[in-house]
């Protein structure tokens, strides 16, 4: 863009020939890269600390453990975990303007966590260049053809979810949350905003719901069951399914592991779920 920013038209953006014309050429950009990926779902949660990042990544994984042609795109600026979960490092690679993504698991990804200098480092953004940066990561990266592009969402209703929802033609949204209600509260939100921007929900999964034993296997519900499938039934969504806490899988996930590749109680949740995003999709 040859703008500097400093011309009258500027003051007000719309009326900037050379802002107008990047927008256009960057929705082109996002149109013709989301025309390649089949079905585009936007994970979402109403609160943060209900495990959005785990299901984005192990819904990926296991999407491509079934051939399915996969990218995850963490769109959480602020907070971004997908790398940590999947034990992925290394920055991305650039090619003529276009960003390569990194791949783990038969799973291409792009985040922001590969992009900064260290673990450490913050971004201090304001709305505006978040949203900058969503819609840079849709026009710039190349996914390729995809059956599935997973977007984990930060939590809330804010300037990245109404972004992404304006940007590209979303096939779907999953909305997660924890069984108790103030979880539950925060989900209405999502589901709501959803419906207003007229994006399909394919359903709701409670995670965190119960622990399993590592010794005897029996399952207790620590913070309650039932808390996802009441809202469901409230907003005539689906529920997908419940995913407990379990030992083995977060003992793995700490060490790069989805939970997917394991053999505990919560990948057996999973494939129960996908068996049922697959069926509806």
């Amino acid at each position: 863009m040859e703008c500097n920013g400093k011309c009258d038209s500027c003051k007000i953006k719309d009326q900037c020939p050379d802002t107008k014309k990047f927008f256009i050429q960057q929705e082109n950009k996002i149109k013709e890269r989301m025309s390649k990926i089949k079905y585009k779902i936007a994970i979402l949660s109403g609160k943060g600390g209900v495990g959005k990042s785990t299901v984005s990544t192990n819904l990926a994984v296991a999407l491509a453990k079934r051939g399915k042609k996969v990218g995850l795109l963490d769109a959480d600026i602020h907070g971004p975990n997908v790398p940590k979960i999947l034990g992925l490092e290394g920055y991305p690679e650039v090619r003529e303007g276009e960003i390569i993504p990194l791949e783990k698991y038969g799973v291409k990804v792009i985040s922001m966590a590969n992009l900064l200098p260290d673990e450490k480092t913050p971004i201090i953004w304001r709305g505006p260049k978040v949203s900058g940066a969503i819609r840079q990561f849709l026009a710039d990266v190349n996914w390729g053809e995809l059956d599935y592009l997973i977007i984990d969402t930060p939590p809330g209703t804010g300037d990245v979810q109404l972004t992404i929802m304006q940007s590209i033609p979303l096939d779907g949204a999953i909305i997660v949350t924890t069984p108790e209600e103030l979880s539950v509260l925060d989900v209405r939100k999502s589901i709501s905003m959803a419906k207003m921007l007229k994006v399909p929900i394919l359903g709701i999964i409670e995670n965190m719901s119960g622990f399993v034993c590592p010794k005897c296997g029996e399952l207790t519900y620590i913070f309650g069951v039932g808390g996802g499938e009441k809202a469901a039934k409230e907003f005539g969504v689906d529920f997908l399914g419940r995913i407990p806490i379990d030992i083995k899988a977060r003992e793995a996930q700490d060490k790069g592991v989805p939970m997917v590749l394991m053999d505990c109680r919560a990948k057996e949740e999973f494939e129960k779920i996908i068996d049922k995003i697959i069926e509806k999709l």
